[in-house]
């Protein structure tokens, strides 16, 4: 699978100095953007390399893979330029369109890679071993199980030979773990600190309680249940990312917008702006901006009620907005003011149900959502999660799929999702 990304970042570059210098001025004096492509390839693959663009982490979570690649590029064309400008053949003009190009390129070229990453390796990108010591465990289907009183294992530090095998059975594992009773587990885990390989327990009683790492206090432990996904520089580049595209969008989507609030006043009488309380970041409530697309006497504020096909409360022009989405455009409003993102878990109105159950009433998971600010779009709708919540497992996909965006964010994934989000603005289930 890394080969796979590394030979298509390599054919992305290669495009994108060539869709460079074809563009614009890129080399002046001549220079045939041909050999400087062959000098950038092996400066980018050890940049990446350094930067583990092609790691296991970065193989499991795309959008990281894809962070990295793009730093790698941008490291591989400010060597360039500086090599280039100390002997005078660099234009500036070229820098700026590769710098656009090149991005565009690797994420294009990531996103085919992880496709057939999907389809061909699925996804197993390490080979996991589980070792089952006297309990009984519901194991993914592409992990090996083996059962340690089969193979005649223990954990028993005193006994070299009892070590060697041991070792032999954990040869080639990336990732083991040990499913046994709570009073094995101490020496399971002595038994495991010496062997070249990550090692995990299984504790079941902690189940409840979600842990998501280990800290230290005076010297002893803490089990950490929460934590904010962004620290500050992540939440300074995403909140540069979100104002630097929704700028640009809302300047070049003017006419557009003016075009569809005559639609809505001719349509039907009543404010253009439909305006509703939703949960956001902090579960804090915020006012969303969305283009009315129903009858203004039965717009539905709490959202008790979620919109279905053929619904009568929909108008002419409304029922068009929704089909494309582009009833959610005012929203780039909220991401301006800074009560949502572009991309994030969408934020539900307050009487939002899954069948006849608040949405939080389905999975005490819900509220964890909300530890990012919300988004126009975001992982569960690419993953086509979108629609009426009919019953408790509509809801159950949205929300894992945003607790995985929300836990593995990088600002390649944003792009990434942005991408997808093209693909996905006509859905069969948006009305």
């Amino acid at each position: 699978m890394a080969m796979v990304l590394l030979v298509g970042d390599v054919l992305a570059i290669a495009v994108a100095l060539g869709l460079a210098a074809t563009i614009g001025d890129y080399w002046s004096r001549g220079f045939d953007w041909r050999p400087v492509a062959l000098a950038a390839i092996p400066i980018y693959i050890v940049a990446a390399t350094n930067l583990r663009a092609y790691a296991i982490d970065a193989l499991q979570y795309p959008g990281k893979g894809l962070s990295r690649a793009v730093i790698a590029a941008i490291f591989t064309l400010l060597v360039i330029l500086l090599v280039g400008y100390s002997l005078g053949g660099i234009g500036r003009s070229g820098l700026a369109i590769a710098l656009i190009v090149m991005p565009a390129a690797l994420a294009l070229s990531r996103l085919v890679g992880g496709t057939i990453g999907e389809r061909v390796f699925e996804n197993r990108y390490l080979t996991e071993l589980i070792i089952v010591d006297g309990e009984e465990v519901d194991a993914p289907p592409h992990a090996m199980v083996i059962d340690a009183r089969d193979v005649g294992i223990e954990p028993n530090l005193r006994d070299p030979v009892m070590l060697l095998r041991l070792a032999e059975v954990l040869e080639g594992a990336d990732r083991v773990i040990i499913a046994c009773r709570p009073e094995a587990q101490y020496d399971w885990a002595m038994a495991l600190k010496g062997a070249n390989v990550r090692a995990e327990i299984l504790k079941r009683e902690l189940e409840m309680m979600g842990p998501i790492g280990v800290g230290r206090l005076s010297g002893g432990s803490t089990m950490v249940v929460a934590s904010g996904p962004l620290g500050r520089p992540d939440q300074i580049v995403k909140r540069g990312f979100d104002l630097g595209l929704t700028l640009a969008a809302l300047i070049i989507l003017a006419p557009v917008l003016a075009a569809i609030a005559v639609a809505i006043k001719f349509d039907s009488q009543g404010p253009v702006l439909f305006r509703q309380s939703r949960v956001g970041w902090g579960n804090a409530l915020f006012t969303v901006f969305k283009f009315r697309t129903m009858r203004t006497e039965m717009c539905d504020a709490d959202g008790t009620v979620s919109a279905s096909q053929d619904d009568e409360r929909i108008t002419r022009v409304g029922n068009f907005l929704r089909r494309t989405s582009l009833d959610e455009l005012p929203q780039l409003f909220n991401v301006l003011l800074g009560s949502m993102s572009l991309v994030g878990p969408r934020p539900h109105a307050l009487g939002s149900m899954a069948g006849q159950e608040l949405f939080w009433d389905v999975d005490e998971r819900y509220w964890h959502r909300h530890a990012l600010k919300p988004g126009i779009t975001g992982l569960a709708q690419v993953r086509g999660f979108r629609g009426a919540t009919r019953e408790p497992a509509d809801l159950t996909r949205r929300l894992q799929a945003d607790l995985e965006y929300i836990s593995g964010w990088t600002i390649g994934r944003d792009v990434q999702i942005l991408m997808r989000t093209a693909l996905v603005v006509v859905h069969p289930n948006a009305y």
